[in-house]
């Protein structure tokens, strides 16, 4: 599964504002709204399912990374958003630093197959340090978007 089939390019944010966990995904599904990938009247909906994902166990996997993720009835096909955020957000990350590097993800209940392969596929684009660090570099919607194609198109070793 590529980036391109789930990620929205709508939904991208260079500049994420938020610097706690709640604010972070707030955002972040503010931007799948903007994009409409979901309906207005789901948003909190969704936003709660969120966090109680996140409850059950922080989704920042270490070295300035996290993939928020769920499954929500409202959505007819997994849908994605990034974010970059320059001044870190706090997101209690399991080896305790800042997330730089944010992977939304919502999917419908019924495709949980679907669910697995864009978070295997966006944790192994991940392992690249060579992609982070030009994910963190970029400064707008369409450098992240031009990378991810990159990535799709196996341009990066991982």
């Amino acid at each position: 599964m590529d980036f391109a089939d789930f990620i929205s390019k709508k939904a991208i944010r260079p500049q994420l504002e938020a610097t706690d966990k709640e604010g972070a995904i707030r955002e972040m599904v503010k931007a799948l709204l903007d994009a409409g990938e979901i309906a207005a009247d789901q948003f909190d909906g969704i936003v709660q399912k969120v966090l109680d994902r996140e409850e059950l166990g922080s989704t920042g996997i270490g070295r300035g990374v996290a993939v928020p993720h769920t499954k929500h009835p409202s959505v007819e096909k997994l849908c994605g958003a990034v974010a970059v955020s320059e001044a870190g957000v706090e997101f209690a990350s399991l080896d305790g630093d800042p997330v730089h590097l944010l992977f939304l993800l919502v999917s419908p209940p019924d495709r949980p197959g679907d669910h697995l392969r864009a978070l295997e596929n966006v944790s192994r684009r991940l392992r690249d340090d060579q992609f982070c660090r030009f994910l963190r570099q970029s400064k707008t919607a369409d450098d992240i978007w031009q990378l991810l194609e990159e990535a799709d198109n196996n341009q990066f070793g991982a």
